[in-house]
């Protein structure tokens, strides 16, 4: 299996931003191309005004004051009104829909990781902290929105602003127009040489929040164990270097991107200078009128803030594009599991499994985790899964969940390979407790339901009582109403389990698979339980793992597993008679039950 990834751990990133990135956001914006579509007529609309008022003032400078033209100047001085009023509703209307936009892209955005995460194999959260996946659904998809929304909306009108500004210009003067252009190849090579190392720091930087967020969900998973410990002073010191690290990447960011405005400013206000010295001296056979030298001016802002906001976007887009990389790694992880082409519907099953010569390993060339693994379970009865710790016995029902492939051989239910059927149909017949229990925030009632949504609460509670669950139930001050907090904190293991129980049973799945699933519960409540599962066992096929061989001893048949092989299967009388490890194994825990009976007497 891959190395898991920490919080003491910088990702590595294989691609640099490059358009096909950029293209990929703005496929987001084709659910709202008719948004967009107003949007950018309203901006280049406005655009118009901008190329337009400068045109007005060389009008007045050089005709309607000089000829003291007062009605000329009154109809220039209510357009000039007009203009603006109608610029700042332009601008209202466009920063309200660009935010709108935003929202929605934003919306789809985290829907589509969201969804996609969902069908990750294990392997991938294995493999790094969940703080880290964490960050990149809420706070990476937050900064890009914003950014991306506006930003690319917004640089399409400013490409049209300079387009036609610099046409106005040349129509004007192309002289003139020539001459204000000397300095730009100059803010070109500027802008670039920041881009390439505000691109490096910002990657560094999001490397560092992302270990933070990490730590901080990790510290907060593990803070009983911190207390339990008195480690809170470690915890806090490595808070605090991680913290360190993130601010010392942060201020190295911020005095790059600070070098930028600086820069573009010292370039933007020399060249209007230039233009003014052209202007008046008449260098390089330029002649213009006052007017021309002042909406020349006018036209350079126009012409330069453009620019300036292109180069601005490109400078936000270098502060994401560390979050962009890592939200499309995120995407475009394969699920490694996913229904094949022409993948067929599983109809109702009988609950037949069988195992043929399978072979499992993580890695192609790995290690064999399972080896000629061979078994054929007959509908309804009842298999023991025991053995040493890491010996295969959850590689088998994950392989039997699908959670993996196998690598060699097949797994089939009722004829059909798991791999020719939907993963829906698949594990809408299963019920699968897993070893650790998982409780929703919710209610008590909900996350019963959660086996089917569509139960009565009649049906939920039917379904407590066959697994001895409604008693203690019925004793929370809500009853099944009772809140219960994230993961089930507020209850004890063996609740959890019992919860956990009945969401199975009502599930009524065809085949049953318990992994360790009555291992954190006393004796007094597995007394109870044992009922309920032999009520949860009926007519089921059934596939139970557990370290309390007291639980398993009316298996139909027990398999032991060991270094991925069954060493010894058979009956619980038949495997006791052979004295091999399954013996072995039950004669080691009968000395320590007898041993803790002592004790207690």
């Amino acid at each position: 299996m891959a190395q898991r990834n920490t919080y003491r751990q910088d990702e590595e990133l294989e691609e640099k931003v490059n358009l096909r990135d950029i293209l990929r956001v703005a496929a987001y914006l084709k659910p709202y191309k008719g948004r967009v579509a107003r949007i950018l007529a309203v901006v280049i609309f406005m655009s118009c005004i901008n190329v337009t008022v400068p045109y007005l003032t060389k009008i007045m400078i050089d005709t309607a004051i000089p000829n003291k033209d007062l009605w000329q100047l009154e109809r220039l001085a209510g357009l000039f009104a007009v203009l603006i009023v109608v610029f700042e509703f332009g601008l209202r209307y466009r920063t309200l829909e660009i935010t709108r936009v935003g929202q929605l892209m934003l919306k789809d955005m985290r829907r589509d990781l969201f969804t996609h995460i969902q069908k990750l194999p294990f392997s991938y959260f294995d493999s790094r902290p969940h703080g880290k996946i964490l960050v990149r659904v809420v706070n990476y998809v937050n900064t890009l929105s914003d950014t991306l929304s506006s930003g690319l909306i917004n640089v399409i009108a400013d490409v049209f602003t300079f387009i036609i500004t610099l046409f106005v210009m040349i129509f004007i003067d192309w002289r003139l127009t020539l001459w204000s252009l000397v300095l730009f190849p100059l803010l070109i090579i500027w802008v670039r040489v920041l881009q390439v190392l505000q691109r490096r720091a910002y990657q560094k930087l999001s490397n560092k929040q992302s270990n933070l967020n990490a730590y901080i969900h990790e510290s907060i998973a593990g803070v009983k164990t911190t207390q339990t410990f008195a480690q809170e002073k470690k915890q806090y010191l490595t808070f605090q270097e991680q913290q360190d690290s993130v601010r010392t990447s942060w201020m190295n960011a911020v005095h790059l991107q600070s070098l930028m405005w600086p820069g573009v400013e010292v370039i933007s206000t020399s060249t209007i200078a230039f233009i003014y010295y052209v202007g008046v001296m008449g260098f390089g056979g330029v002649s213009v009128t006052t007017g021309v030298l002042i909406a020349f001016v006018g036209y350079a802002n126009n012409f330069w803030n453009p620019v300036i906001n292109i180069g601005n976007f490109y400078n936000q887009l270098i502060t994401c594009s560390a979050y962009l990389e890592r939200i499309f790694e995120t995407l475009d992880v394969k699920p490694e599991i996913a229904d094949k082409e022409g993948a067929i519907t599983l109809p109702q099953i009988r609950g037949k499994v069988d195992f043929n010569n399978v072979v499992f390993r993580y890695e192609q060339g790995g290690r064999n985790i399972l080896n000629l693994v061979d078994f054929h379970v007959e509908p309804g009865q009842t298999i023991a899964l025991v053995g040493p710790t890491g010996a295969g016995k959850t590689t088998i029902i994950n392989l039997l969940s699908r959670f993996y492939d196998v690598s060699e051989g097949s797994v089939t239910i009722d004829g059909y390979d798991v791999r020719d059927v939907t993963l829906q149909s698949l594990r809408r017949q299963m019920g699968v407790m897993l070893q650790d229990t998982f409780i929703f925030s919710g209610n008590i009632k909900e996350n019963i339901r959660y086996g089917r949504l569509d139960a009565t609460d009649e049906e939920i509670r039917a379904a407590a009582k066959a697994v001895h669950a409604d008693e203690f139930i019925m004793e929370l001050p809500d009853d099944y109403d009772t809140r219960v907090e994230e993961r089930g904190s507020t209850l004890s293991a063996g609740q959890r389990q019992l919860i956990s129980f009945a969401r199975v049973l009502l599930a009524d799945p065809r085949i049953l698979i318990l992994d360790e699933a009555t291992s954190n519960i006393d004796t007094r409540t597995e007394e109870a339980l044992q009922a309920g599962l032999n009520h949860l066992l009926v007519g089921r096929t059934s596939f139970i793992i557990a370290h309390r061989l007291s639980t398993i001893e009316k298996a139909d048949e027990i398999f032991y597993i060991d270094h991925g092989q069954i060493v010894e299967h058979g009956s619980h009388e038949e495997l006791l008679k052979k004295k091999g490890a399954y013996y072995r194994l039950y004669e080691s825990q009968y000395v320590m039950v007898r041993v803790d009976n002592g004790a207690q007497a």
